[in-house]
């Protein structure tokens, strides 16, 4: 089975005594079978690996007819939800927005609420459904998610006042956990539409559940072929020899790199619409391997844009990062520069070329100067910008991400950490004087 995600790792290994790729590649494999097998740490999480075949014809045809509904009754969705619960689908729906894909014109809007606590932000999203026929898919596992909740009663409470009750519980949607929790409650007592989140399924690892799929399926994407892209993925790493497997050659790489003394990888991409997905991917492996005092930070990077910002730093600052650049041919119409000789712009050589072609040479002259500079670069390219071809880049990376969990001797399905920060401000809201005042101590 092909790879629909290759990986390029000639730039990155420089330095690094030989074998240790074969080495690491063993060790990687060795990790992928403990994770299939369901033997290593957090195996009560790993429910994700069997998405592609769980998410079956009923769950599809339930999925459709919600997505429908929801066409027919809102210009605006307003997907609630924090982190797992939200950027998955932000990022599939970035990603496969062309910008003149008339098959999508018509769909609901999507606004994204629920993933902080300004109010500045909740004032912005009311008054862009003011107005208007909005409905609101709320994302929670537990329901207690404050961002979210806070944010959703607010939501049920415009609802309520604009469309009465009754109808606004027909304006609703909730993904939560299947019996527990607050949002499950709730669904239940308003007659919420409701979807499952597998309680062996993460929110880092859910953007193939209703999760990800439902919004996809609002905004007219084929969500069996996502699936089918995954499963191809997944089929891929499964049988692919060690020295072939790009998933395992990605993984390998990066435990290497941070062996090395590489503690940050910079995500990059040179197409906008790649933002959200870089933003997910630095959840998934953040919250995955940050822990226990191990992992290597991930950051982001926009390029060409953040090549003016962080170019400098990059190219001859501290020498603590390695780059992971995403290599993607955005669809949609190129556009063809047309020079103008009595502007005096100085850019008559550049009559004709399309901006793809000035972008593609941009990448490439990138990954030069940084490579020349001695900074590790691993090229991720994928085949192209559809359906199938998100499901895969989706798979591909929550697969790597867990094996170098193992990789680094950690559980990459746990956040203690983050358990700790709600914790606490559950704590301190929970504070009389806190209640009384916006000055918290």
């Amino acid at each position: 089975m092909a790879n629909m995600v290759t990986v390029d790792n000639g730039r990155a290994l420089r330095g690094l005594r030989s074998g240790a790729m074969e080495e690491m590649l063993d060790r990687s494999a060795h990790e992928l079978y403990r994770l299939v097998h369901r033997t290593g740490p957090g195996a009560e999480f790993t429910g994700w690996l069997d998405l592609p075949d769980r998410i079956g014809p009923a769950l599809l045809r339930r999925i459709d007819e919600t997505a429908a509904s929801l066409r027919n009754r809102a210009d605006v969705v307003v997907l609630c939800g924090i982190g797992g619960s939200y950027l998955g689908a932000r990022a599939g729906l970035d990603f496969l927005e062309t910008g003149d894909d008339r098959a999508t014109s018509s769909r609901p809007a999507i606004l994204y609420a629920g993933n902080n606590l300004s109010p500045r932000s909740l004032r912005k999203t009311l008054e862009q459904v003011n107005d208007r026929e909005f409905s609101v898919i709320v994302v929670s596992k537990s329901g207690t998610t404050l961002e979210t909740m806070v944010t959703f009663h607010m939501l049920w409470t415009e609802l309520v006042h604009r469309f009465g009750e009754p109808a606004a519980r027909s304006r609703v949607i909730a993904i939560t956990d299947p019996a527990h929790g607050v949002l499950r409650t709730m669904a239940i007592d308003k007659g919420f539409v409701s979807f499952d989140l597998p309680q062996d399924v993460s929110g880092r690892y859910s953007v193939l559940t209703p999760t990800g799929l439902l919004p996809f399926a609002v905004r007219g994407f084929d969500v069996q072929a996502i699936l089918q892209g995954a499963a191809q993925q997944r089929a891929a790493a499964m049988e692919t020899q060690s020295q072939d497997n790009d998933t395992l050659v990605y993984a390998s790489t990066r435990r290497l790199l941070g062996r090395s003394g590489k503690a940050v990888e910079l995500f990059a991409a040179f197409e906008p619409s790649v933002h959200y997905l870089a933003e997910w991917w630095k959840q998934l492996f953040g919250e995955s391997e940050g822990k226990a005092g191990k992992g290597i930070f991930p950051a982001t990077a926009d390029y060409t844009t953040d090549l003016h910002a962080l170019g400098q730093f990059v190219q001859q600052g501290s020498p603590c990062l390695f780059e992971t650049v995403l290599r993607l041919r955005a669809a949609g119409a190129d556009m063809t520069f047309t020079s103008t000789p009595d502007l005096h712009d100085d850019l008559d050589y550049l009559n004709g070329a399309l901006l793809s072609s000035m972008n593609q040479a941009a990448e490439e002259s990138t990954v030069q100067a940084h490579g020349e500079g001695e900074i590790p670069v691993i090229q991720i390219s994928a085949v192209d910008t559809s359906e199938r071809s998100f499901g895969a880049i989706v798979f591909f990376f929550q697969l790597s991400c867990a094996i170098g969990g193992y990789l680094l001797g950690v559980d990459p399905f746990d956040q203690p950490g983050v358990e700790m920060y709600k914790r606490a401000l559950h704590a301190l809201l929970s504070t009389p004087a806190c209640q009384r005042s916006t000055d918290l101590p």
